[in-house]
């Protein structure tokens, strides 16, 4: 059971995710996501869209689950089992990033009203990329600050890591073209109620 503030926390995620989805609901495509994306998009280089690419390669569903099934076998051989445990716990967030889509059933941006550098077909609220990100590389960072054991030089860079994906990763799928910024505020709201949950039955178990 969760327990004060943690579950306040809970609440005003799930409330301002409510209202989110009220505001895309009835505004599927409106002036606020598109002058974000053209902002973005203003910065538009052949190079930067490469490493774009290919930062957003990693919220790819098999991609994804590769680097989950890595990272998890990396703990289990040094013999964080339980870590490992945890870290495939993360591959719920599919069947939420799935139901939410079908039950929201928002289109995704179209070239009428940005550049498509990358284009996908499935419904685009909330962004499952997004909540890939912040569930994955913010349970790592979590854990690089629980596991003093691991030298500091390794967690430093895992730490790292993490958080230049946690930031670029979000931004990538609006700059590509892929997703609109309310999708990845509703991708950000749910990762961080999964990850809450997450990190708190991890110090309970």
């Amino acid at each position: 059971m969760l327990k004060q503030p943690k579950l306040t926390y809970c609440i005003l995620l799930l409330v301002a995710f409510t209202l989110l989805a009220l505001f895309v609901g009835n505004n599927p495509i409106n002036n606020f996501d598109v002058s974000i994306s053209h902002f973005i998009q203003q910065f538009h280089r052949p190079w930067l869209d490469k490493t774009m690419v290919f930062i957003s390669a990693f919220g790819n569903v098999s991609v994804a689950f590769i680097c989950m099934l890595a990272t998890a076998s990396a703990f289990w051989i040094a013999k964080y089992k339980r870590e490992a445990m945890f870290v495939m716990a993360i591959s719920f967030t599919g069947v939420i990033t799935f139901s939410l889509k079908r039950l929201f059933n928002r289109p995704r941006p179209t070239d009428e009203h940005v550049t498509l550098i990358e284009s996908y077909q499935n419904n685009s609220f909330p962004s499952g990329h997004t909540l890939s990100y912040v569930v994955f590389f913010g349970f790592l960072i979590f854990l690089m600050q629980q596991l003093k054991a691991i030298p500091i030089y390794l967690r430093n860079t895992i730490t790292s890591i993490s958080y230049f994906m946690f930031v670029l990763g979000p931004i990538s799928r609006v700059y590509l073209g892929a997703h609109w910024f309310t999708d990845i505020v509703g991708g950000i709201l749910i990762g961080l109620l999964y990850l809450l949950v997450l990190n708190h039955y991890y110090k309970k178990a």
